[in-house]
């Protein structure tokens, strides 16, 4: 059973000096390619850096390139630039993440939009997927992407946690959903669980978004409450029971998937 973790923030300060460590924990638990999170421009060149570094083979490792919504007003005449170069790496698979955040507001709303924008411009002339975040702005993110979306290739939205009437937007625009261990979370959850089986197969990719949102299912929890890609397969159990189906199925169409996304070959 192989799965793909679709998302991880390998270059977040606390795995540093801890990547293969990390790795091979991943590798070891069935999770056998990552594609790690670019959330700026300098995290995104570090992202690729990682995985030229830590992948040899180019069969493993894979990067996003993006600017995340709490950093659009970091964006500069200079940024276009950058992420175009890293755009053109073979293991920059995706543009993102990138996308709206009006929950915190960390950047202004106009400027979020303004960034957003480019991004999915530089997909559509790149014909690059686009890896989307959002929370509480589904109807604007939806009003942006319908000028886009028939000239881009694919784009998800990483780690969906949001209602019922959103996610059926998001499919009937053709969109796919990455889903995390928020489902696993008993508080704030829960929702999902019904959810999750109205996402077709095809549409649906699993992420462990480590190391934040440790599964709290998870049994038993590391004392450090850092998530890692090896506890992957707690979502997917999670997932699987809440689909109705087995963990080896989802695994299968859920991988499978995955690669169609991001173009990645298979681990033999």
């Amino acid at each position: 059973m192989q799965l793909i973790d679709i998302g991880v923030n390998l270059t977040n300060p606390c795995f540093s000096e801890k990547h293969q460590a990390v790795l091979d924990r991943a590798y070891a638990a069935g999770v056998c390619q990552l594609v790690v999170t670019g959330t700026s421009i300098e995290g995104s060149e570090q992202a690729l850096e990682l995985c030229q570094q830590l992948d040899t083979s180019g069969q493993r490792l894979f990067a996003t390139a993006g600017l995340h919504p709490h950093s659009a007003s970091d964006w500069n005449t200079d940024s276009t630039r950058r992420l175009r170069a890293l755009l053109g790496e073979p293991q920059v698979r995706a543009i993102g993440e990138c996308g709206l955040d009006f929950n915190r507001d960390f950047s202004p709303r106009p400027q979020q939009e303004k960034v957003l924008e480019e991004h999915l411009a530089l997909a559509v002339e790149l014909q690059l997927p686009v890896f989307l975040h959002e929370r509480d702005a589904s109807q604007r993110l939806l009003d942006i992407l319908k000028d886009f979306r028939d000239r881009l290739p694919a784009a998800v939205v990483h780690c969906f946690t949001g209602e019922r009437q959103a996610l059926f937007s998001y499919l009937d625009l053709d969109l796919h959903i990455g889903i995390t261990g928020w489902i696993c979370d008993e508080r704030r959850g829960t929702h999902l669980h019904p959810l999750v089986r109205e996402i077709p197969r095809g549409r649906l990719m699993l992420e462990s978004d480590a190391p934040y949102l440790l599964p709290r299912s998870l049994r038993p929890k590391p004392k450090n409450g850092r998530n890692e890609p090896a506890y992957l397969p707690e979502v997917l159990r999670e997932v699987a029971l809440h689909r109705q189906e087995t963990p080896e199925d989802l695994a299968s169409h859920s991988t499978a998937c995955a690669r169609a996304f991001f173009g990645l070959s298979e681990i033999g």
